[in-house]
């Protein structure tokens, strides 16, 4: 038994030691002679026919051997690991490198900063304010008290009576009007949230509102300024019109229509076959709300318009889904 235990050591020796760089070959020597069905296994097998006195010693044999061949797997087993290593950590500074991804801008932002491009350019500063509003600013002040039936126009997220989540920046408005004296031109882009998510709406969604007071501001100066940045956004063959309508806040009001830009006015499912597209609402600010920032309507004039930017990016991207915009999906954002 000894001396078959000590060629069994020997051979697992010279074998097994020029394995280091050969993991298939480590394995395979492994079962052969550590397998359930090995050289040692067969030796243990053996053990019974051992006379009794010798047994003991036969048996101290085997379990030495046992830990000495363990330890020569585990010691080429290493040697392997840390040759692997190296070979991991060596650098080939042949190899051309790697291009790294480049961050886009979200559509959002991008026809954000247009819109911002276009108003600055016509001379209009860009303000900001708080998104968890006041009632007040967010309604009261703009001539929108509790009781006015407008309010159902808008499904509100309330924090508490008097406060909300603002769902216009229309408020911002208010707030400059307070601290500054005409002639005033700003524009106040943002986040803005309402009770409603479908195809065309979402919860939180972005707006802009623009607001110019001074002494003869007239409803020709609107029409001017929204046909110059429709024009400037969308083309300069793009046409416009203006339609009565209602907001508590301007009188007179008016919506702005686009020729469609998808089919040029010619009609389709887009514009459902009308020609045209409405962008934003539009007026006239009305006498009531200067009273609420001590300007006198006799000698202050003073328009307002607010329009959603998911609204413009739709159109001038060709989105469908506004859903689209905040599922951060890198296939469709990478479009962009």
């Amino acid at each position: 038994m000894k001396e078959a235990v000590e060629n069994l050591l020997e051979t697992a020796s010279h074998e097994v030691g020029g394995l280091a760089e050969d993991p298939k070959g480590l394995d395979q020597a492994r079962i052969r002679f550590l397998g359930r069905k090995g050289e040692l296994a067969q030796l243990f097998k053996e053990l019974g026919k051992v006379p009794e006195q010798e047994r003991r010693e036969a048996g101290r044999l085997l379990n030495e051997a046992k830990s000495k061949l363990e330890a020569i797997f585990s010691e080429v087993a290493e040697k392997a690991r840390q040759a692997a290593a190296g070979k991991r950590e060596a650098i080939d500074v042949t190899v051309p490198g790697r291009s790294p991804l480049v961050g886009r801008l979200h559509p959002i932002t991008q026809i954000a900063t247009e819109i911002t491009r276009i108003f600055n350019w016509l001379g209009f500063e860009t303000v900001e304010g708080p998104e968890v509003e006041l009632d007040y600013y967010n309604f009261e002040a703009l001539n929108i008290p509790k009781d006015h039936p407008a309010r159902e126009m808008q499904d509100t997220f309330y924090i508490s009576d008097d406060v909300v989540l603002r769902t216009h920046t229309s408020p911002i408005q208010v707030r400059v009007m307070e601290k500054r004296r005409p002639p005033i031109r700003v524009i106040a882009p943002g986040r803005t949230y309402r009770c409603d998510s479908d195809v065309t709406h979402t919860p939180m969604f972005h707006q802009v509102e623009g607001l110019m007071v001074g002494k003869g501001v007239s409803f020709g100066d609107l029409k001017g300024i929204l046909t110059t940045f429709v024009q400037q956004m969308f083309g300069p063959e793009t046409g416009l019109r203006f339609r009565p309508s209602f907001f508590p806040f301007t009188e007179p009001s008016a919506e702005v229509d686009i020729q469609c830009v998808m089919c040029r006015g010619a009609g389709c499912r887009v514009c459902s076959h009308t020609g045209w597209l409405e962008i934003l609402g539009s007026g006239m600010v009305d006498p009531e709300v200067y009273k609420y920032v001590g300007y006198d309507p006799e000698e202050v004039t003073g328009f307002a318009f607010g329009m959603g930017i998911e609204r413009i990016a739709m159109l001038k991207l060709g989105i469908d889904d506004l859903r689209l915009f905040f599922e951060n999906d890198l296939r469709f954002l990478s479009q962009f």
